[in-house]
């Protein structure tokens, strides 16, 4: 994995860049923090932009780590019950700050409309009520492996997970598509149009946020959890590989692809694929402060299990999507400047 540990001297830069910009803006969903946000990203550490311009242009890390960014654990307070739960000013505004001007390095910042009320920056938290679903803020069962948003033709190019609370060591697990040994005859069968994939549990109406909209909002929104049902009654079928055969980028969500649908020679492939990428899967326990970022196309990511408490001390990860083509969903956005997919 492409990694850079920041040094002493790079986290005064960093902190008294945040320093201005929170004093500045009171809020990472501000739009003028957004409008300013690639601008502000120049100032960061010259080794930090080269590092993230090196991930970037290097496809087959699959993911990269930035470690050092001090985390004032009283200062962030407890672990939220739920994402619902958010203060303004946030008590993690500099460090959403950061991880957001190291996102803008990658590409754009963007939300969905249909997750954790269009916010940019989500908690990932324990929530009781998920404790045994498939979402990130479940717990006791493990998060399969998968491509972010593997169902939506404007998924991310990047989803980024930043650690302020883990003190149960609990395992991301990242696996890169450029371990698996690929078969030249499964080739075939995974680039073509042979599977389908469902929306995920976090785009469902049945974990819809309760903010008050306004009356175009929430027409908007409304339409947006059409598309969503839509796209799980009548599910397209599509191909889990796609880019360079030599190089492939992967798009695949098991858990939501119905998988016992599936027969003959793509069932076949899409099991060896399977199997090779349990090999390949490998453990990754951030610490507080530490920033990963992985290539929505060239790694699939999951976590394992582990025993919430509840009581304010539990693990706690922020988390990005990141695009480098905003326009593409630019049929889905209110306007060219903003940052929600509806």
């Amino acid at each position: 994995m492409h990694e850079l540990t920041m040094s002493g001297s790079e986290i005064g830069i960093v902190q008294r860049l945040l320093g201005d910009l929170s004093g500045a803006y009171h809020s990472v969903e501000d739009p003028e923090f957004l409008r300013d946000l690639p601008v502000a990203a120049q100032e960061l550490p010259r080794r930090i932009r080269m590092f993230f311009n090196d991930f970037r242009l290097s496809e087959p890390d699959g993911a990269c780590l930035i470690a050092g960014y001090p985390v004032d654990q009283d200062g962030i307070g407890p672990t939220p019950r739920h994402w619902k739960n958010q203060d303004t000013p946030s008590p993690t505004l500099p460090e959403e700050m950061f991880f957001m001007l190291c996102g803008s390095l990658l590409g754009d910042v963007f939300g969905w409309a249909t997750q954790q009320d269009g916010h940019l920056v989500h908690d990932v938290i324990p929530i009781k009520e998920h404790e045994r679903e498939q979402i990130a803020s479940g717990s006791q069962q493990l998060i399969w492996w998968h491509t972010e948003d593997a169902f939506h033709p404007f998924k991310g190019d990047y989803v980024a997970l930043m650690c302020l609370r883990n003190p149960d060591r609990v395992e991301t697990t990242v696996a890169s598509a450029e371990r698996i040994p690929w078969d030249e005859q499964d080739l075939d069968t995974l680039f073509e149009a042979n599977y389908y994939i469902r929306p995920d549990e976090s785009h469902l109406p049945k974990n819809r946020g309760s903010e008050r909209l306004d009356d175009g909002t929430a027409r908007l929104l409304d339409a947006a959890y059409q598309r969503i049902a839509d796209m799980n009654a009548n599910p397209r079928k599509r191909p889990i590989l796609s880019g360079d055969r030599e190089s492939p980028y992967l798009c695949l969500d098991p858990y939501f692809m119905d998988i016992d649908q599936i027969d003959g020679p793509a069932r076949q492939a899409l099991d060896r694929l399977s199997k090779a990428i349990d090999a390949t899967l490998e453990p990754l326990v951030l610490e507080p402060g530490d920033c990963c970022f992985i290539d929505n196309y060239k790694a699939v990511h999951g976590r394992n299990p582990f025993k919430a408490r509840y009581d304010g001390t539990d693990r706690w990860l922020k988390r990005l999507n990141i695009t480098r083509n905003l326009r593409d969903s630019r049929p889905a956005r209110r306007s060219s400047a903003t940052r929600v997919v509806f």
